[in-house]
């Protein structure tokens, strides 16, 4: 396996939530976990991410309030984001913001996608993206 430059490792409540939601739900794919540790290390489609149960002696500098992550999101490409978020619709997952195409310049040029918002069970913000 190959890493990426940047994986974010979000601290969790419950890792059990967090890789149902994930692997069930979203489909990521578990590279490794280390259960001693309430870790999890998952893909999607090029995408990484770490996940850590919150414990007493970890790399706490706030007190955790849901929702975490306030002021971030996580951009993802998905393939097939309208059979990803019709996955959603069908577990009655609340998404944040529905499935839209939006339009962004970037450096002159007009960039259209597709794309949809998530919280995941402790309120990260996920965005999908085709």
């Amino acid at each position: 396996m190959e890493y990426n430059s940047l994986i974010p490792e979000l601290t969790v409540k419950d890792i059990n939530v967090t890789k149902k939601f994930y692997l069930e739900l979203l489909g990521f794919k578990l590279e490794y976990e280390r259960k001693e540790d309430n870790f999890i290390f998952v893909a999607f489609e090029g995408s990484q991410m770490m996940f850590e149960q919150w414990r007493e002696d970890g790399w706490n500098i706030a007190p955790l309030e849901y929702p975490y992550g306030r002021g971030i999101n996580f951009s993802i490409i998905a393939a097939n984001i309208d059979s990803l978020y019709q996955r959603l619709i069908a577990n009655d997952h609340p998404v944040y913001r529905p499935l839209m195409v939006n339009s962004y310049e970037v450096d002159g040029t007009l960039i259209v996608q597709k794309e949809f918002l998530v919280q995941d069970p402790d309120g990260y913000l996920l965005r999908f993206t085709d």
